[in-house]
């Protein structure tokens, strides 16, 4: 048994995540003879995460399914009753249902250990652990699992899941009904449920246990998500233009970004101090008779859309079709968001337009919120929000264009890769203010690096959007728009060495 329990996050590398149908064909790919059993193996990962994160424990309560999932918490009982502490075990949804759910419930009695049919969670428990179902759930709790749920949700002592908060979607992160735990232990890989969606509120700090031993066989399938966070930042200094000229970079090399403005100033404001703050060399602004910062500029009358990372939508609550239209005919490189979004989904010419870029080697990042992208697609949003990897990655795919569906868990899609989740970030992000943040500290990005992909771009944004909100307290006050700018700004590689002195 050489591996054991890890925290996730911060992430040190990109992590793989797996659907529900990967990660059974794993478990057989992995029940090869001679190994112990995986569930043996799962439940004395669960027994160590349990004394590790409860170390004073003294009563450890355990709510078991019929499946395997019950299995694992059957076995971590049995550890846990030989370490000495008081296990008590309430079995949920009947009699076992698979053979090495019957052999674990065997091996707990045979311990000793009191199996009860009974509800009532032991008010003095001081870690209740979720094994009642793990994978598989595609509709709300019913009977004794709702109501086991319910319980656990009222219950004052460390709550732990095992491999996902029983009513989680392990795929979708839809809630059907969870109990938001403290702690989750992933067993051989992790979900992509766990990190948007409902997962983030419900599973609480996720651990993981791939239960190897160094001879598994590799995946036999791409992942269904990777999940990304702050390390994205780390070889930035190497692929922005300040990283390549040192010493000789200039304006010129830094790259150039052009706002162009709506009837509400302060989002094209936003957008530009990001850009500028990020790292461009110059930021125009069109469309503003006054600007508010110093190191703003009026874009000229003539654009150079060859030139220039252009945002638009910041701001646009008006109709402006026709000014869409020409943005899209001619900009090689564009960020659209809000109004811009609001616009195309409302004009099949203009999504047709869209589309069509990139077949004119231009290319195209949209940054929607939830509402935006289901307009975009046709849908209600909360439709939308019941599958955000599929959504994300049907919008990128309709328009031929790299797509940030913003939210708990954004995603990063783009037609013919494997989508992206982000791990940074938190609700000091609803604020007004942020989303036109982002649009343009990726533009700023993007003009400095204009031979990285925009997908990689976007990644890189939005992970460090949300690494800026992670230095705010976790379920603090909001990250007011401007504040966000400066945060984002402290993350800066060359910010935080800039009192080491100059190396030759």
């Amino acid at each position: 048994m050489n591996s054991e329990p890890h925290r996730v996050l911060p992430l040190n590398e990109p992590l793989a995540l797996r659907c529900e149908q990967q990660l059974r064909e794993r478990e057989l790919a992995m029940g090869r003879p001679g190994a112990p059993p995986l569930m043996e193996r799962a439940g004395w990962g669960a027994a160590r995460l349990a004394r590790a994160l409860a170390p004073g424990a003294r009563h450890v309560a355990l709510l078991c399914g019929p499946g395997n999932n019950g299995g694992d918490g059957l076995i971590a009982a049995r550890h846990l009753h030989q370490q000495g502490l008081q296990v008590s075990v309430h079995l949920i949804g009947g009699s076992p249902r698979t053979e090495a759910n019957r052999h674990a419930l065997a091996q707990a009695q045979g311990c000793g250990i009191a199996c009860s049919l009974d509800l009532q969670i032991a008010p003095r428990a001081d870690l209740v652990i979720d094994a009642m179902l793990g994978l598989g759930l595609r509709r709300p709790l019913q009977g004794e699992f709702q109501k086991a749920a319910a319980l656990l949700a009222q219950h004052s002592g460390l709550r732990l899941a095992l491999d996902l908060p029983s009513g989680l979607d392990a795929n979708t992160g839809a809630d059907w009904g969870a109990a938001p735990c403290d702690h989750t232990l992933s067993f051989l890989a992790l979900s992509p449920g766990l990190f948007t969606g409902a997962g983030r509120q419900l599973g609480g700090t996720v651990w993981l246990d791939g239960l190897t031993d160094g001879t598994e066989p590799p995946w036999a399938h791409p992942p269904a998500a990777w999940l990304r966070g702050a390390e994205a930042l780390t070889p930035w200094p190497e692929q922005g233009a300040r990283g390549r000229w040192p010493h000789a970079g200039h304006k010129g090399t830094q790259g150039d970004v052009c706002i162009l403005a709506g009837a509400m100033p302060g989002a094209a404001q936003l957008a530009a101090q990001a850009a500028l703050e990020a790292g461009a060399g110059r930021v125009y602004v069109q469309g503003l008779a006054a600007l508010n910062a110093v190191e703003l500029m009026a874009a000229p009358a003539e654009l150079p859309w060859l030139h220039n990372v252009f945002v638009a939508g910041c701001g646009w609550s008006e109709a402006q079709e026709e000014r869409l239209a020409n943005v899209l005919h001619q900009a090689k490189q564009l960020v659209l968001d809000a109004g811009a979004l609001n616009a195309i989904a409302q004009s099949s010419a203009l999504q047709r337009l869209l589309a069509a870029r990139s077949s004119c080697a231009q290319e195209t990042v949209i940054t929607p919120h939830p509402l935006e992208a289901a307009r975009l697609l046709g849908m209600d949003t909360s439709s939308l929000q019941a599958d955000r990897l599929a959504s994300a990655q049907l919008l990128a795919d309709r328009l031929n264009c790299t797509v940030i569906l913003k939210g708990s868990g954004s995603v990063v899609a783009s037609p013919g890769q494997v989508p992206s989740l982000n791990s940074t970030g938190h609700a000091a992000l609803a604020s007004p203010g942020t989303g036109d943040v982002l649009a343009g500290w990726l533009a700023g990005l993007w003009t400095q690096s204009k031979k990285l992909a925009p997908h990689e771009l976007a990644v890189l944004a939005v992970a460090w959007h949300g690494a800026a909100a992670d230095l705010a307290p976790l379920g603090g006050g909001p990250l007011i728009a401007s504040r966000l700018i400066q945060a984002m700004s402290t993350l800066h590689p060359h910010r935080a060495c800039r009192l080491a002195p100059t190396t030759r």
